[in-house]
């Protein structure tokens, strides 16, 4: 017996054909599929460590395709009700799962086979609303380098870091180089500026890293296009809730308004995203860092 993440495990009663109980397989001991199984029972939703008698068997999820609607399952003999193509509606945990899946560059067959499930599943939970068990999103968040709270959207109207310190962190400078790399990942950072009332203010925009200089796009109105023609800090920076860990780094320098018509176009033609705010952006401001620094906060046996 053999079985991969998101398989049926079915118990048959005393008489024949007669169901007596079924779950989810959601945690694998082997890498080769074989028993035990950490099964998400149907009827009471505990997970419990199985190990299969002979009036067990396994439905299977097709490895590498979704089934088509009433399409039989050749080695399990059984028919998994899956609802008509017309009706996929991937549901809010999927398109997170798929969008950070995007974000890290990885194929689906490739996320599935290094969080051991199969491609079908994977590709179930991205495109249906489906309500992927814990143990699931649990392998799913370390191989997206993310947490199952974050693909669950939970938390998404309150601040990062209300989780509890480490008992030992450990705070390190990080070099140019690190910064570097961290900056590139682009995303949404923060600009410290001077508004036109003199107040100061930090606005979060979109942004590319272009040949070492950091570009946005804004609006001539907006409190970002503040920053042309002065020295401004931006900042960039990420928080792991999981595991209480994180990084900033913080750029300083002049911004100028790139007006080079040629220039323009090829900013547009690389960016990864259009500003999240929306409507006509179409400035595009350059920060050349002068001083770039960050810190890293980590477990301190790290």
């Amino acid at each position: 017996m053999r079985a991969h993440l998101g398989d049926q495990l079915v118990i048959e009663g005393p008489a024949t054909g007669t169901a007596r109980r079924d779950g989810e397989i959601v945690g694998l001991h082997h890498e080769d599929g074989t028993p035990p199984y950490d099964v998400r029972w149907s009827d009471t939703d505990e997970v419990t460590l199985v190990f299969p008698g002979p009036d067990a068997h396994i439905h299977h999820l097709e490895h590498g395709q979704l089934l088509t609607e009433g399409e039989v399952q050749p080695d399990a003999g059984a028919v998994r009700p899956v609802p008509p193509a017309g009706a996929a509606n991937s549901g809010d945990v999927g398109r997170r799962v798929a969008a950070e899946r995007r974000r890290q560059g990885l194929s689906r067959t490739e996320t599935a086979r290094r969080a051991r499930m199969a491609p079908g599943y994977l590709a179930y939970l991205e495109e249906r609303p489906a309500d992927p068990s814990v143990a699931a999103l649990i392998k799913l968040a370390a191989v997206l380098g993310t947490s199952v709270t974050a693909l669950r959207g939970g938390g998404m109207d309150l601040p990062p870091g209300q989780g509890r310190a480490l008992l030992h962190p450990q705070l390190r400078d990080l070099d140019p180089d690190e910064c570097r790399a961290l900056l590139s990942s682009h995303g949404v950072g923060h600009i410290a500026v001077s508004s036109p009332d003199g107040r100061p203010a930090v606005v979060p925009v979109n942004y590319e890293v272009v040949d070492d200089a950091i570009v946005f796009r804004t609006a001539p109105d907006s409190v970002a296009a503040a920053a042309v023609e002065t020295e401004v800090a931006f900042e960039v920076d990420h928080v792991d809730e999981a595991l209480s860990q994180g990084w900033s780094v913080l750029a300083v320098g002049p911004a100028r308004v790139v007006t080079d018509p040629e220039a323009v176009r090829g900013l547009a033609r690389r960016a990864h995203s259009t500003p999240w705010p929306g409507g006509v952006r179409e400035m595009w401001v350059s920060i050349r860092p002068t001083s770039l620094t960050g810190r890293r906060i980590t477990a301190a046996d790290q």
